[in-house]
């Protein structure tokens, strides 16, 4: 099979792809991920740059215009320079860097016309919008109708009313109406006509949000209320009690610097009640009145576990307390008691029309049935309720007034909808209401009772502050009407800020598909999409919070994307054992799932390319045979069965960087690209020793690659996978002695076994104390163990106790000994002064420089240890690896920090002080 390889399957410059992605995380105004939330979303930076090293050959294939390899490097680094200025989100619309990224493309086409790009698991959308901005047609299908509304905002609406005049007049903003260009006029005409809709809806339900009255030291003027902040009961069971019990997990209102504020409880014994005064200043109880494990009662002080509070709510039903109401003060918040004349505002009758639909069985993921609450309008107040109903209703009015304007402004009067392609009157008041009914969305994820205070940053939490949707004991009810957290315009902007951004040109189609139906695509096109990844997150079931209203709102717009009472699930590519029986029918389901996906897009990739797709899993599960992934294995057979070979492999930084909690939930920082063609038919069999033997020959280097392109420790065992299994899958197959083919189960196991040996024998690099502390490690960690094992082993290392000790390395007391621990070691300590320096205290005394010091500090050192700060960054992945295995989550924590932290800690040691000279190892 004759292609020319692309730039992707031989180099990137990751150090640039992965800061950039990295550093987009953290934006939030403008960015696209703020137009409607959808889970675990793709990088743009790393979407651009990989769809752009897709399409643009490698120096290296095209001879007859890159003779020699320095020309063929001189033009790789010219490619990667271009790709460094594409990536940076300041730079995502620049249009002289756009155009120049075109251009390549175009270089790399020989004069056809540019490929079509498709995703079939579109999601959030980032790779399709990133492929329209990149001057390619985008085509994006998902299963997922909130996934397609999200698709069809970004890619398909924009271009196809770019330059469209606003067709409203606003005599307050002339400035906005006259320019237009992108998709600026339909961004005002949004905002004008959401302008309406919050004070029309104001006008209906505004009365169920009262102003609050402060006091003379609180100003003595109303004031607009933020928030009312609730708490969950349920009866204490003690029979000789009854009280309402109130469930609080933390009694904190506020811990911002010289403005703490907490709740104290109050309680009436006689009449068996609480009631929470609110404290200022420091104070606050350091536990609340519920647990992981149990509750305690305040009023009798029984301990209640927790099953017997699930019991209550599900017997009784959950009940809810007002303990507290956050009103707007000057550039503050303000924590007020109870009012009571506040409680009949919110202790309305529930709207008959409220969103119906039984929240999903999913007791990974969706535990709020557990207590009761089992149907979709149980997560929201019955005041949430109707002000959603209202804003909802108004969607459909709006339209109706957006077409009006539309044909008094001149627009066609065509009756064509914009889902069968209008672009009138018709088509355009579609596209106005598909947008506020996004915003609609918006405002339901901050209108819930599973959103929360955040007492560290006084703000209302969204309901998806990770993807599940636990129990919420305390519930923070927002203003709709406010100007602060929560609100409706609020909102509103971060949608509109992110609608200017888009491109707004050339064309996108979407479709909602399932990804095994993606041959009724018409033609070829590259393929590029990041799959489910097992059973990681439940998108149908959590989308449904969504849909409901979404359906509500646009159900009329889209009739047959809302067809279904709720979002489709049976055809889910997800492994989930509540809808498949067992956990092996899930598994079995997912692999036959994405085994006919990736056939299909086989079908309908143009082979002059690569087809990419980004993966990210960390589960694994240890047998007999070794250790090995669930979510790789079960994506991997699919992809291998379907006939392909990986021909390129690359971790990119696409997730939130994080603590690690807990070893066994340590989160990746990274997924894995992996770069696939079709199989060649002539593609030879291996024996497992060819495998073997393979896998040991190039490993090392690929290792070598990932740790000199500072992936995190925690992610480097699931970035070994890549290079391991590109090896694996360029044989048609690998044969077993007993004449059985390999599995990717096995073929998984022995490429972490190859890199337990990778890593093993890299300990060849460092000085005999190093190797015997690391020998040491793995077996006591920093515990104590006998005086005679360690000499024996120091034997075996060439070293020797008294060596180990005048090192620093070890302390010994009688007959047993152990490493010092970070609190045990100096706070002075030179590698210039010591005689006697060792990579291991080079990463131990980094380590503790940077907990008491910080990043400076560490640096400084950095600096001092010149020659032995490369094998101390090798070790520290050693060492990570034995930390993980072990379950030793601190010392895992303290080595992936330090190698994560390791480009910023070399930026800062860059400049020596005069004078000063580096050493190296003798």
């Amino acid at each position: 099979m004759e292609y020319r390889r692309k730039l992707i399957e031989v180099a990137l410059p990751l150090k640039a792809i992965n800061a950039a992605s990295a550093r987009e995380k953290s934006i939030r105004h403008g960015h696209p991920s703020t137009l409607h939330l959808w889970w675990a979303r793709r990088p743009l930076a790393a979407c651009r740059a990989v769809l752009f090293a897709s399409l643009v050959d490698d120096p290296s294939a095209r001879p007859e215009l890159f003779e020699t390899v320095e020309e063929q490097d001189a033009e790789r680094e010219r490619l990667f320079e271009l790709i460094e200025a594409l990536v940076p989100w300041k730079n995502s619309n620049d249009p002289e860097i756009l155009e120049r990224a075109r251009s390549e493309i175009a270089k790399s086409c020989d004069g056809r016309a540019l490929p079509a790009v498709v995703d079939p698991f579109a999601g959030g959308g980032s790779i399709p919008l990133e492929a329209q901005r990149l001057g390619l047609r985008a085509f994006a299908s998902d299963l997922n109708p909130v996934a397609v509304l999200i698709n069809k905002a970004l890619i398909e609406i924009p271009p196809i009313f770019a330059g469209q005049s606003p067709v409203h007049f606003d005599p307050e903003r002339p400035a906005e109406l006259a320019s237009h260009s992108g998709a600026q006029g339909l961004v005002a005409d949004i905002r004008h006509y959401g302008e309406w809709m919050r004070d029309q809806a104001e006008a209906r339900v505004g009365h169920l949000y009262p102003r609050v009255q402060l006091s003379e030291s609180q100003g003595g003027q109303e004031a607009t209320v933020i928030a009312w902040l609730w708490a969950r009961t349920v009866p204490c069971p003690n029979p000789a009690c009854g009280a309402d019990m109130p469930l609080l997990n933390s009694f904190s209102l506020s811990r911002r610097k010289n403005r703490e504020a907490w709740l104290e409880p109050v309680v009436n014994p006689t009449v068996k009640t609480v009631r929470f005064a609110v404290r200022q200043g420091t104070g606050c109880p350091k536990k609340g009145t519920v647990t992981r494990s149990g509750a305690t009662c305040l009023v009798c002080q029984s301990a209640v576990p927790l099953k017997d509070v699930r019991a209550a709510a599900q017997a009784s039903g959950l009940g809810s307390q007002h303990v507290c109401t956050v009103a707007a003060g000057d550039r503050q918040r303000i924590y007020l008691e109870v009012d009571p004349e506040h409680l009949p505002t919110a202790e309305i009758s529930r709207s008959e029309d409220a969103p119906s639909g039984d929240l999903p069985t999913n007791p990974r993921a969706v535990t709020t049935p557990n207590y009761g609450l089992t149907e979709w309008a149980d997560l929201f107040t019955a005041r949430q309720l109707t002000a959603l109903c209202s804003f909802s209703d108004l969607v459909s009015e709006v339209r109706e007034k957006v077409l009006a304007d539309a044909l008094a402004a001149g627009l066609p009067d065509d009756p064509t909808p914009l889902r069968q392609g209008g672009t009138g009157a018709t088509g355009y008041a579609d596209a106005v209401a598909h947008y506020l009914g996004l915003a609609v969305g918006r405002l339901a994820n901050r209108s819930s009772t599973q959103c929360f205070w955040n007492p560290g940053r006084d703000t209302i939490e969204q309901v998806f502050a990770r993807p599940a949707l636990p129990m919420i004991w305390v519930f923070a009810e927002g203003n709709p009407f406010s100007g602060s957290s929560g609100n409706y315009l609020g909102q509103l902007e971060y949608l509109l800020a992110a609608l200017e951004r888009v491109p707004a040109q050339g064309e996108g189609r979407v479709e909602q598909l399932d990804a095994r139906q993606l041959a009724r695509l018409t033609q070829t096109a590259v393929v590029c999409t990041d799959p489910p990844y097992y059973d990681n997150i439940p998108y149908a079931d959590l989308s449904d919070f969504f849909y409901v209203w979404l359906r509500r709102c646009l159900g009329g717009v889209y009739p047959d994307l809302f067809s279904t009472l709720l979002v489709p699930k049976a055809q889910e590519m997800i492994a989930e054992p509540a809808r498949q029986g067992d956990w092996e029918s899930a598994a079995a389901f997912f692999e036959r799932g994405l085994r006919e996906a990736f056939s299909a897009i086989l079908e309908v990739h143009d082979d002059s390319y690569p087809f990419t797709l980004f993966y990210a899993f960390k589960q694994a599960e240890t047998d007999d045979g070794g250790t090995a992934s669930t979510g790789w294995e079960t994506m991997l057979e699919g992809l291998l069965d379907a006939g392909v070979t990986i021909t390129g492999t690359w971790p990119i930084r696409t997730e939130q960087p994080g603590g690690l909690r807990e070893v066994g939930r340590a989160a990746l920082a990274s997924s894995i690209l992996l770069a696939c063609r079709k199989r060649p038919d002539d593609a030879p069999p291996a024996t497992r020793r060819d495998f073997l033997a393979a896998l040991r020959a190039e490993l090392p280097e690929a290792l070598r690659h990932l740790q000199q392109g500072n992936i995190a420790p925690v992610d480097l065992a699931q970035a070994s996978i890549g290079p391991g299994m590109a090896v694996f899958s360029r044989y048609a197959r690998v044969v077993e002695a007993d004449g059985s083919t390999m599995s990717v189960r096995d073929a998984l196991t022995a490429v972490n076994s190859a890199l337990d040996v990778v890593l093993d024998e890299q300990e060849a690099d460092f000085d005999a104390d190093t190797r015997w502390a690391v020998a040491w490690y793995s077996e006591f960690g920093f515990e104590e163990g006998s005086s005679g094992v360690a000499e024996t082993l120091s034997k075996a290392k060439n070293t020797s106790i008294a060596g180990l000790v005048t090192a620093g390395v070890i302390r010994q007391r009688g007959n047993s000994c152990s490493l010092l621990s970070l609190e045990e070691l100096t706070d002075d300590w030179n590698p210039r002064d010591d005689a006697r320096p060792t990579v291991w205290e080079v990463v131990h005394h980094i380590i503790r420089r940077g907990e008491r010091g910080g990043n400076q500090a560490a640096a400084q050192l950095l600096r001092d240890v010149g020659g032995l700060a490369e094998p101390a960054r090798e070790l520290a992945y050693r060492l990570y690896h034995i930390a993980e295995r072990k379950g030793w989550s601190a010392d895992a924590l303290a080595y992936n920090g330090l190698v994560t932290d390791w480009p910023e800690l070399t930026r800062l040691s860059q400049a020596p002080p005069a004078g000063q000279t580096s050493f190296d190892l003798a």
